[in-house]
């Protein structure tokens, strides 16, 4: 378990996605500046206030660790920051400090499906259907993001299809490749059909 300041925005990040981010409420300037003075990770976690309401760290909330890559200081004291997502995490408990930002216990949130056999293959699949889509739905023509077989495939695919953030959070909490996988082409195969 270990403590991390926490960052609420309407948006999902994923494991290995990069991140381009604005921060201008003073709070987060803070929040900022004591993330490069150390480890430069803070916790990205889904909320959107117009959902929502206020944001709350209740234990069980499920969210990424995000590193700054690159942070470029504004002459009027906003920031803009690149972030990779790192891996995911848990709230356990909520912290009230003297930090005018959120902050909470969290820990590992890792897949519950130890299953690798055929992952491979599984990865095709979704793949696959997400070139098709590219190319019967959107006529894309150019190039396509490349994904790398050898690691997590879902949160690759996921980071470049736009949609709902609140499908983005359910496909974040899920503990399971393959079941992640399985969203992804459920999704993918409905856009086909639309088109036929």
């Amino acid at each position: 378990m270990r403590r991390l300041p926490l960052f609420p925005l309407p948006v999902v990040l994923f494991p290995g996605a990069l991140m381009p981010l604005h921060v201008f409420e003073p709070r987060y300037r803070q929040m900022m500046a004591w993330c490069l003075e150390g480890d430069r990770e803070f916790g990205l976690i889904y909320h959107d206030p117009d959902r929502f309401g206020p944001f709350d760290a209740v234990p069980g909330r499920v969210g990424c660790i995000a590193h700054i890559l690159k942070f470029q200081p504004l002459p009027d004291g906003r920031s803009l920051i690149l972030t990779e997502g790192t891996e995911r995490f848990r709230i356990e408990d909520g912290i009230e400090s003297e930090a005018p930002y959120y902050e909470a216990l969290v820990d590992e949130y890792p897949d519950l499906d130890g299953a690798r056999r055929g992952i491979v293959q599984r990865r095709r699949t979704t793949i696959a259907l997400f070139h098709r889509v590219l190319a019967e739905v959107l006529n894309h023509k150019g190039g396509v993001p490349a994904i790398d077989m050898a690691s997590e495939t879902a949160f690759q695919l996921a980071q470049a299809i736009r949609i709902d953030p609140a499908w983005q959070q359910e496909l974040l909490e899920t503990r399971g490749e393959s079941a992640r996988l399985d969203r992804l082409d459920f999704l993918l195969r409905a856009v086909l059909e639309e088109e036929v």
